[in-house]
């Protein structure tokens, strides 16, 4: 586990990093602001999670030794966990030093950013609601894994993936940095996919779910799908 603590702290500060790297300066508001967002939600999800259900993190940390990991979450999860992220984070460090983009005007930027902060937000309340809140799809079985339909679930039934599509697509936005909207609409569609992936899985497996899934009708966004 702190082996795997550490390669997350290594991640988290990648991310920015190349971000600023690309960009070729540091002298970026918004960047920072992002970063911060990033660090903070990322990092306190983790602190509320070791205080309430320690089990999670060490969850989390088997997300590549794990039994029962699905052959099309292997592909997946590099894509939506690594290469999408830090696509996105290259390009958009690109445009900005390029100019590649229109400027979007700093009203829209800050909107932009509560959107992101909106999208984090929903992320850490699944985390924070969910025992068995994995970074891989499996069913936890040897966690007597079961229904959840509180927090964000009562709404959705994948609210970390929402979130986490709503944070990437705001993202270019919010950077002045369209150009990013490439490999971030690549990565949410890759989110999409996995999310329709794993809702068929835990429909088959998992006890109670189908019955939940009838309750709660949307997989992602109320009304939309």
């Amino acid at each position: 586990m702190v082996k795997a603590l550490m390669g997350f702290l290594i991640y988290l500060l990648l991310v920015p990093a190349f971000l600023f790297i690309a960009a070729g300066t540091v002298n970026w508001l918004m960047a920072w602001v992002y970063a911060a967002l990033l660090l903070t939600s990322a990092l306190g999800s983790r602190a509320i999670v070791l205080a309430r259900n320690p089990d999670t993190l060490r969850e989390r940390a088997r997300f590549t030794s794990a039994e029962g990991i699905k052959p099309w979450d292997r592909l997946l999860v590099p894509i939506v966990g690594l290469y999408g992220p830090m696509a996105t984070m290259v390009v958009a460090g690109l445009d900005h030093r390029w100019e590649w983009s229109p400027v979007v005007p700093l009203p829209g930027q800050i909107v932009a950013a509560l959107l992101v902060a909106a999208g984090y937000g929903l992320a850490v309340w699944a985390m924070i609601a969910n025992r068995y809140f994995s970074a891989v799809a499996r069913i936890q079985s040897d966690r007597d894994q079961q229904v959840v339909t509180s927090g964000p679930y009562r709404f959705v039934r994948h609210p970390s993936y929402a979130g986490a599509i709503l944070a990437g697509l705001a993202l270019p936005f919010m950077l002045s940095a369209l150009w990013a909207l490439l490999p971030a609409a690549v990565t949410a569609i890759a989110v999409a996919v996995r999310t329709g992936l794993e809702d068929q899985m835990l429909r088959a497996e998992l006890a109670g779910y189908p019955d939940y899934a009838e309750r709660t009708r949307y997989r992602l966004f109320p009304g939309v799908w």
